[in-house]
Formats: C-alpha cells, structure tokens, sequence
C-alpha cells in the first residue's frame, strides 16, 4: 500500500508570491522557501511587504484567480491517482490554494490557514503543526502506508528524508547540491519514471 506525498507550489502549481510579486512590482515577494529556508522568517518578511503596501487577502486572490497550474500538472496527477493515493502537502494557506484545487480536481489537501481582520488585512499566519510535512508522513506511516514524497525546496527536505523514496522536482541547483542524496526529476515524464520505480521498489 503506497501513498504519495506532493508539494505543491513549483510542483503541481506556479510560485503563487512570486505571480505576487511579478503582478504588484514588489520585488522582494519574489522570496520563496528556495531561497529562505527559515519558514517563520519567509513569513514575516511576506506580511511585514504586505502591510507596507497595503495589500489584503482580496489583492492578493485576485492575482491567484489568474493562474494556472503548471502545463501536464493534471494530467501527471491523474496518472499518479491510478496508481496509489495522493495527498498534497504544502506550506500555501486554504485562503489561497482553493481555487486551484479545483482545476486540479479537488486532491487532498493538507495546508496551514491565514488570520485576516475585517479590513481583509493579513494579520497573522498559523501553522498546521510544527513541522507538518514530516509529521504527515509518519503518520501515515503509522497507517502502514509506504510513502514515496515529491518536491522542489527547502522546505521539503524532511518529508523526502522521512519517505520511504524522496524525490526533487526541478528544484533550484543550490538545494540540489545541498541534498545530493534525492534524485531530481526535470519534467513530469521523468516524475513518473521515479515514481513507477519507487512503487516497484518499495
């Protein structure tokens, strides 16, 4: 019994703060979990921008309502959902990601939320848990569950480390390099090449 465990953003979908940033002119919201890898400190500087610049929850859906996922993402997840069951795990927030899930087919979806006050500031964020990635994945490995986890960042290292097979998905060369025991996939034909082996395997 397999379960994959994806992230989201950079995987599935765009870097929705980086379609931010491009959309806003805000260059710095261009910073994601590829280049910081303190998540608290990511979110700080997010919602320290955001207040600067006066943009709410409303602003920043707007932008969200524009995009797509990323070309084959669909389709990739449609081939995996054949083969084992899938859950996405990711650091975006329920506020944001809602409206592509739906044109993902409404997948799983575990996630962390956004405090918003009645002007629709973004206050605050809350996470899931502490480290909720790999705690996911040993609770279902609690289940009996073989685990094989895709993603493309820092902040996903400790649920590949905590999978029974981790996989990279076009992550940046700097945190290749740093997690050199991860093999990397460039293009969704590749992502199932390792998954395939991976279920096999396991």
């Amino acid at each position: 019994m397999h379960i994959a465990c994806l992230d989201l953003e950079g995987v599935l979908i765009p870097e929705i703060w980086v379609g931010l940033a491009e959309r806003t002119g805000i260059a710095d919201l261009r910073a994601t979990t590829r280049d910081v890898p303190d998540y608290d400190q990511l979110m700080r500087q997010r919602l320290r921008l955001l207040n600067q610049h006066k943009l709410g929850l409303p602003d920043i859906q707007a932008v969200i309502s524009t995009l797509a996922p990323l070309p084959g993402a669909r389709e990739f997840l449609d081939w995996l959902r054949e083969r084992c069951q899938v859950v996405i795990l990711s650091d975006t927030y329920y506020e944001f990601a809602l409206p592509l899930m739906r044109q993902l087919g409404y997948p799983t979806l575990m996630c962390h939320k956004l405090s918003v006050d009645e002007n629709g500031r973004v206050i605050d964020y809350h996470l899931r848990q502490k480290d909720p990635k790999r705690q996911a994945v040993k609770a279902f490995h609690a289940l009996n569950f073989k685990v094989i986890a895709a993603g493309d960042s820092y902040n996903d290292t400790s649920m590949l480390s905590e999978a029974d097979a981790g996989i990279f998905y076009c992550p940046p060369e700097n945190v290749a390099r740093a997690f050199p025991q991860f093999p990397v996939a460039r293009n969704y034909e590749e992502l199932k090449s390792a998954f395939a082996e991976a279920i096999a395997r396991l």
